[in-house]
């Protein structure tokens, strides 16, 4: 009797904790695996006027792998893309096997003063096709500059939370917080981020990318056959 419910103990034991047991498994397999990511945009992307190195998609890699992040990011800005240019590349800038895609873009609209129906349009449309292709996405939110006055700026910067809501995609607010209007983190042109200002755009977006890669680590480990 006592060996029968010895062993009627450890079996119950078994089948309580071999779902825990193949969680972690799953989890630690999906976090082996190199993660794929897009960052999809125009020269503020694309790193106007710098090294290769020094881009936006190479320096967030690069911060990324440093803390332990096993991951490699692609470089598909497109200097002088709108949103609508942009969306007329979408398939070839973002290669079946991504994991995740930035998003950035807008920029060229904003300055441009273009329709923003035309602008969200395009975006609603990228993001729709990134989500039917199983690719999550994360966003990167633009402002547009005070000359255009207040009417368009304010409807220019409720576009990206209203997209964001529409997906439930996670929103980083403003791409280039802290490094707008400072001198000394722009090229002369004073509206395209040098190495110094890529490094500040890369330190505040971190957390949310690291937040959104959790995210997508997560839903990799709870697929059938995740890992």
């Amino acid at each position: 009797m006592a060996a029968a419910f010895m062993t009627s103990g450890r079996l119950g034991f078994l089948v309580r904790v071999a779902p825990v047991v193949l969680w972690l498994m799953l989890v630690g397999a999906a976090q082996a695996e190199t993660l794929r990511l897009v960052a999809f945009g125009d020269s503020l992307t694309a790193g106007f006027r710098l090294s290769p190195g020094d881009a936006f998609p190479a320096r967030l890699q690069a911060a990324l792998r440093e803390r332990g992040h096993d991951v490699v990011v692609s470089n598909a800005g497109v200097s002088g893309n709108t949103a609508t240019s942009g969306l007329e590349r979408l398939e070839r800038a973002v290669p079946r096997g991504t994991d995740g895609v930035i998003l950035e873009l807008g920029a060229n609209d904003a300055l441009r003063g273009l329709d923003l129906a035309l602008t969200e349009r395009a975006l609603d449309t990228i993001i729709t096709r990134l989500k039917a292709r199983g690719i999550p996405v994360l966003l990167a939110g633009m402002w547009a500059p005070s000359r255009k006055g207040l009417i368009y700026m304010s409807d220019f910067h409720a576009l990206y939370p209203r997209l964001a809501r529409k997906h439930g995609i996670p929103l980083y607010p403003f791409f280039l917080s802290g490094v707008a209007g400072n001198p000394s983190l722009n090229l002369p042109d004073r509206m395209h981020p040098n190495a110094a200002g890529v490094e500040v755009i890369v330190a505040r977006i971190l957390p949310t990318v690291e937040n959104w890669l959790a995210g997508i680590r997560t839903a990799e480990a709870a697929r059938p056959g995740g890992g």
